[in-house]
Formats: C-alpha cells, structure tokens, sequence
C-alpha cells in the first residue's frame, strides 16, 4: 500500500517524509481544497526530500473552469514546478457544464515529459465518471484522485470500486478526501484499491499574535490566529506501520 500524504507547507513535507509517506501531494491553502504552492516551497521540498513530491497546479478555489488568463498562470506555474524538479503535477480543468475541458489539459499536458499527471478531484464533479475516466485515459494522465463523487470516500467507496473495475489497469485510481487513519483497512478491503492520500495532522501553536488576539486575517471565516495545522510525523508513522503490518 503506497502512501500519499497531502502537505500544505515545507514543515508538512518535511514530517511526512519523516514519518515514512512514500509520497507528498505538496499545496498550499488545504482549507480551499488546495492551492498551487510556492516556488520557493518546491524549491525547499525538492532539496529537502527524497520522496517523489507531487505539485498542485490550480490558481484559485471554486471551481475547475477558467478565464484564459488564469489558464495562462497555470502553464506558467506548471513550466516552473516542471523546471524545478516537480515529479508530477496535479490539475483538473471542466467545461462550464463540469465534462473535462480535454483541449486545456492538454496545454498543460503538451509541456509534461516523464512525469507523474494527476487530474484531481475535479473529477468527483464530472456528471459521467466512466465517460471522464475514458478521457483522461485518452489524454494519458496516470491517475486520477477522487473520493467517489461524494463529499469523503467512505461515503462514495462503492463508485470507487466500480471504477477501479471499470479502469482495468489503464489509469491508476487515488482514493482521497475525508479518509482517517481509521479508515484505510476498509477502504482497501472494500475497494481493491493499491494507494490511499490522506493528511495527517495535529495543532500547532504559534504565540506570536497573541499579543492583538482581536485581529483576525480570515476575513468572516476568522480561525484562531495562534493556532496551525502541521502533518504529525508519529501519525504518519502509525498509518504506514499499521498497512505493512495489515499486508
């Protein structure tokens, strides 16, 4: 079973790794589903690790069809992971009526050599799964994340066994979204699935705005400013030993 830790930060790269991840999807803003991270962040996880590092590739949260000038950022920033030692990039693009915008993924295709293609949860919103399964098989990604078309993958584990069926081994399928370490066993057992992607984290404090606690920079969401999310080492330690043991 490989292990897929989704990092939000270098701090979070770096405690995956050392908690045994076989491979980080690295982000930033995991509160939004997942940003494209910083250079100087890849830049960091790429000296720093030795695991294979896949790079979100995606310029704002809501939604997965874009103005071209946000097209034009993405190749960009795709050129830049690429250039910068990305193993692989992850990205979805739809049409307005949510099928995959097929032409634009392959802009950014066109630029990818041997790396890793990811087309991320934006399938769990296409309206035909095995239509935008055939597509990106057609386009060559090499896997796809998804959490079965429902909100975690406990809740769609049975679209994700019928389309690890449906796949036959021609694109690799991702469980992902909502899993806990104690969710794993059953999601192998009931899907056949051969990776999980998951976070792993504990809170983190950081005391240096607590000198103003009334300020906030969340807007009308504010969370506590003196409090963070890190990927827990021992967590991801846990979660790996628990599957070799299971296997």
């Amino acid at each position: 079973m490989l292990v897929e830790i989704c990092c939000g930060s270098i701090d979070d790269a770096i405690e995956a790794e050392a908690g045994g991840a076989d491979r980080i999807e690295l982000c930033s803003a995991l509160f939004l589903g997942g940003l494209t991270p910083s250079i100087g962040t890849i830049l960091e996880a790429k000296a720093r690790l030795k695991i294979p590092v896949m790079v979100m590739i995606r310029p704002r949260a809501g939604g997965f069809c874009y103005a071209e000038a946000e097209m034009a950022s993405m190749e960009r920033d795709a050129e830049i992971a690429l250039a910068n030692g990305a193993d692989g990039l992850v990205f979805g693009i739809l049409n307005p009526d949510g099928t995959v915008d097929a032409n634009r993924c392959r802009r950014i295709l066109q630029r990818m050599g041997v790396q890793q293609r990811v087309f991320h949860r934006a399938f769990d919103v296409t309206p035909d799964p095995r239509a935008a399964l055939d597509q990106l098989v057609d386009l060559g990604f090499t896997r796809i994340l998804t959490s079965g078309q429902q909100d975690t993958v406990p809740e769609g584990i049975d679209l994700i066994r019928e389309i690890i069926q449906y796949a036959r081994g021609r694109i690799e399928i991702l469980p992902g979204g909502g899993i806990r370490p104690s969710h794993i066993a059953e999601v192998v057992r009931r899907t056949g699935c051969t990776q999980v992607h998951l976070t792993a984290f504990k809170n983190q404090v950081d005391t240096s705005t607590r000198a103003r606690p009334e300020v906030t920079f969340g807007g009308s969401l504010q969370p506590r400013e003196d409090l963070y999310q890190l990927t827990d080492r021992e967590l991801v330690r846990s979660i790996v030993s628990s599957d070799q043991k299971s296997s």
